[in-house]
């Protein structure tokens, strides 16, 4: 009651650091998020942002910890798509229902996926990896960053609608596994963010053979989309978003957002943004951004039907 009493009488917030959780290993998309902005938004706020990685059961273990904190604007999670929108989906036993225990500030990025196969793999194109795959049914493997992943989603998607059957190997830490895994040999090909993927791909640790998103990308004008070759369901990788617990002050959400959306603005935010992931700059307002972050939920608890990605 105390800390909600300061902030209704106009006690300035944030009066002390702001812990931002992050539900993954660093190295994966949602940390690179994390760490481009963290400067910039404690500036933006006047205070300086801890980040906190609880990784774990395909994120949850971070979303839980957020959900539980103190609903005193102190504690933010960075959720992405997967955590937020695809869980609840996947793992109905899991306590904490995103939509229930979160107030959603803003969207921050969409994160464009990529199919990548390792160099050793001889094809260079989706048609000529379904190819490869059918000739050797449950034989090749596909390296996952969790069962609740967007990325593990959109694979198994794709294998039922391209007739494979390619099996899911999933990674402790997130896409950071999953993307070394790949980039090792030890998984033949994946479906990632780029932000993940990027670093293997450029040092030709990995062969890129399409991207997840509504056009090309600048950085790879000759490769194409998976809806150009295909398969038009493909156009998203992974969106990212700023949460407080449910119960937050209004005062912390109005304080939040355009702290957040300015951060997102500054020119070396956005240019970190697009070396390290080719990512677009999304900024929604808390209303919209809600409607936006329903909508994903339904999409996918159809997908999660559909291929049958229920866990029990």
């Amino acid at each position: 009651m105390t800390a909600f009493a300061g902030l209704a009488q106009g006690a300035a917030y944030p009066e002390r650091p702001v812990r931002l959780i992050v539900p993954f290993a660093p190295g994966g998309a949602s940390d690179f998020v994390a760490r481009i902005i963290q400067e910039k938004l404690g500036s933006e706020l006047g205070q300086q942002i801890v980040i906190d990685n609880r990784t774990g059961a395909s994120g949850y273990i971070g979303v839980e910890v957020a959900a539980d904190s103190t609903p005193d604007g102190y504690t933010a999670l960075l959720g992405n798509i997967g955590t937020m929108a695809i869980n609840a989906s996947v793992f109905p036993k899991f306590r904490v229902k995103p939509l229930d225990a979160f107030t959603g500030i803003t969207q921050v990025v969409d994160v464009p996926g990529m199919v990548v196969v390792h160099p050793s793999i001889p094809v260079k194109s989706i048609a000529e990896l379904i190819a490869f795959a059918k000739a050797r049914p449950g034989k090749l493997n596909f390296s996952a960053s969790g069962a609740g992943s967007n990325s593990r989603l959109a694979f198994e998607l794709f294998q039922q609608q391209a007739g494979l059957k390619i099996v899911m190997v999933p990674y402790k830490g997130g896409a950071s596994g999953a993307s070394l895994a790949v980039a090792q040999g030890e998984v033949p090909l994946t479906m990632l963010t780029s932000a993940s993927l990027l670093p293997y791909i450029r040092i030709d640790r990995m062969r890129l053979l399409a991207v997840v998103a509504p056009e090309r990308l600048s950085d790879f004008p000759n490769v194409p989309t998976m809806k150009e070759v295909g398969f038009p369901d493909h156009v998203v990788g992974s969106w990212q978003g700023v949460f407080v617990p449910k119960g937050s002050p209004q005062a912390v959400v109005k304080r939040l957002f355009p702290a957040v959306v300015n951060t997102m603005k500054d020119p070396n935010v956005i240019k970190q943004l697009a070396t390290a992931s080719s990512a677009a700059i999304v900024s929604k307002s808390p209303a919209d951004f809600r409607k936006f972050w329903q909508s994903e939920h339904n999409r996918w608890s159809k997908v999660v039907k559909d291929v049958g990605a229920v866990a029990h």
